[in-house]
């Protein structure tokens, strides 16, 4: 399941990844922020925390989460993903040389620093 990520920034669009992560997921909890966020900000700050493991996300999950970042191509600026898995965070490395915007992978225990490099582009509120 994804959840809202609570006490976060208004400008970044926060989630939490549980469990088994599914197409509905997304269809009913990531997009609708994102499309408000987007409309609000005129742009995306992104925040995922993997409190899972890779092999939970379904397939038609994995597909909407390509949908989302196609249909929000031009509007990404700062993507946080959070996990202690190592092949996650070299993808997202990989990644971010591929897309608009910057992405950045924190480790779980830097949860908060990333929400702030989410929000602000710094990695520290000084």
């Amino acid at each position: 399941m994804i959840a809202i990520l609570q006490n976060t920034p208004d400008n970044v669009a926060a989630f939490e990844a549980r469990g088994t992560v599914t197409q509905a997921d997304f269809e009913n909890v990531v997009f609708p922020t994102v499309e408000q966020k987007v409309k609000i900000f005129n742009e995306l700050n992104y925040l995922l925390y993997l409190n899972t493991e890779i092999g939970d996300f379904t397939f038609k999950a994995w597909l909407q989460d390509l949908l989302l970042g196609i249909k929000n191509l031009t509007k990404w600026n700062r993507c946080a993903i959070v996990t202690d898995n190592n092949n996650v965070q070299n993808f997202t490395e990989i990644f971010s040389v591929l897309m608009p915007g910057e992405f950045k992978s924190f480790s779980k225990n830097e949860l908060d620093k990333a929400i702030i490099w989410c929000a602000n582009g710094a990695e520290n509120n000084h």
